[in-house]
């Protein structure tokens, strides 16, 4: 094979991870800022705590700058705002995909970035317009990462090697957690000794740095690279020749079809269940039951998140280790990854509901249910590539499309049930987490594949007739 470093194909993963760790950054620095951007007393119709658990004795806060501009928002409208993400989110994973096709993953990831940046970089100024202006921009900011991942798994179908797919897109997929690491408390300092305004300012502002680079050193395919060696080139093309289709229609019918499709589905809804549930409602339970709050402890908010992204990029040399070197097959990596991905985080979840006040421990379990779950971005995440190279920006596109309904609707239901904040509710929405978990992955083991799917290949019209 053709040596990694320098390589062609490892700038992109890396541009790439930069840009995952963006798309991450302008999507999290909200829910940071916007702790700053509301008045003290609106902030919440004070919820009920439990006094189940002793009071942590809390320091206390200097004044900090507050230079910025307050508003009154209630607890529903901040749930509109924090909301409005998805929505814009969710219309644009299929569209993505069958652009990514037809017009290329680099200039739509390009520009799905780009206008995500620049929307940010509005943002203070929709906040003072009013609040239907900053939920109009956050839905268009969705509209705009909604792009990003059928983009790059669509670049991925003709760069990825097949034996080196995993190493690919576990580092730059691994962006993503990263982005959430290094923004919750970067964004909680600017807020600190700046002004919530520069949070805004300053991640849109890389974001439109990264376009210039990403514009000028990238490109759709090998083929079309300016510097990539010729060796590598034929390396990529020769390793991809019976992989990808030339047929320019797309295959709707047999691709909705596919069980092996609607195994990942299952597998990327429940997965999401509990990532978006914890990343909502984590805060909320620390501060309202175990009376700890995470807020002023940045650190640990971002500590679950650092060892997912540990993981990934771990998790992702040794599923393609194991296939190249040990002769494992494809599915049974797959399998066995996103097994380990979802019933580890599943086991962990409801044994943080039962540690009663020790909230080291509940920190602990929760940052080993979050980093188990990064074994799932070599299972499931990135199956679409095996299942359907040439198609692999559409399938995530649909995966994604039904992956996004539990942010929409998982910390809804959770806030629903958990009404007096006992330990008994918040039990019931970790064993609820849990057993959709539980079943994605029993449902992904018995139904995926991993092998190109018939209608994926070229000649998948002529066989038929």
């Amino acid at each position: 094979s053709v040596p990694a470093c320098c390589s062609a194909r490892y700038n992109l993963a890396l541009l790439a991870c930069f840009g995952f760790f963006l798309v991450y950054a302008l999507r999290v620095n909200l829910s940071v800022a916007l702790v700053d951007m509301v008045e003290p007393n609106t902030s919440s119709a004070k919820n009920v705590t439990s006094n189940v658990c002793p009071e942590h004795s809390s320091t206390i806060n200097v004044p900090r700058n507050t230079t910025g501009e307050k508003y009154s928002w209630d607890a529903e409208t901040q749930g509109w705002i924090l909301g409005s993400f998805f929505y814009g989110y969710i219309i644009t994973q299929i569209p993505g995909g069958y652009l990514a096709s037809r017009i290329g993953g680099k200039m739509l990831l390009g520009f799905g970035i780009f206008g995500t940046s620049v929307f940010t970089l509005l943002t203070p100024l929709a906040a003072n317009l009013g609040v239907g202006y900053l939920i109009a921009v956050r839905a268009l900011e969705g509209l705009g990462e909604g792009v990003t991942f059928p983009a790059m798994h669509s670049m991925w179908s003709s760069w990825a090697p097949p034996l080196e797919r995993s190493k690919l897109l576990s580092i730059s997929y691994a962006g993503a957690q990263l982005g959430t690491v290094v923004s919750l408390p970067l964004s909680g300092l600017i807020c600190y000794y700046m002004n919530w305004v520069y949070v805004f300012y300053i991640f849109g502002a890389l974001g439109v740095l990264w376009w210039f680079f990403w514009m000028l050193l990238v490109s759709d395919t090998p083929e079309t690279h300016r510097s990539i060696s010729h060796a590598e080139r034929e390396y990529i093309l020769s390793s991809l020749k019976d992989q990808l289709s030339t047929q320019k229609s797309v295959p709707w019918r047999p691709m909705l079809a596919s069980l092996p499709l609607w195994a990942i589905v299952v597998a990327h809804f429940s997965y999401n269940w509990t990532f978006y549930t914890l990343l909502t409602l984590l805060p909320t339970y620390m501060k309202e039951i175990l009376r700890f709050d995470a807020q002023e402890n940045g650190f640990l908010s971002a500590l679950p998140y650092f060892g997912c992204w540990l993981c990934i990029i771990l998790s992702g040399q040794i599923a393609d280790y194991l296939r190249e070197k040990q002769n494992f097959s494809t599915v049974c990596v797959r399998k066995c990854f996103t097994l380990i991905g979802m019933i580890g985080p599943a086991l962990f979840l409801v044994a943080a509901g039962f540690i009663g006040c020790n909230y080291a421990l509940a920190v602990a379990f929760v940052t080993i249910s979050t980093t188990l779950g990064g074994f799932c971005t070599s299972g499931y995440s990135i199956n679409h590539l095996d299942i359907a190279p040439s198609y692999a920006g559409i399938l995530l596109g649909i995966t994604n499309s039904f992956a996004t309904i539990p942010g929409m609707v998982g910390p809804v239901i959770a806030k629903s049930l958990t009404h007096n904040n006992t330990v008994e509710e918040w039990q019931m929405v970790f064993y609820i987490a849990a057993s959709i978990n539980l079943f994605g992955a029993i449902f992904f083991a018995l139904f995926a594949s991993g092998e190109v799917q018939d209608w994926a290949v070229s000649g998948y019209h002529l066989h038929r007739n």
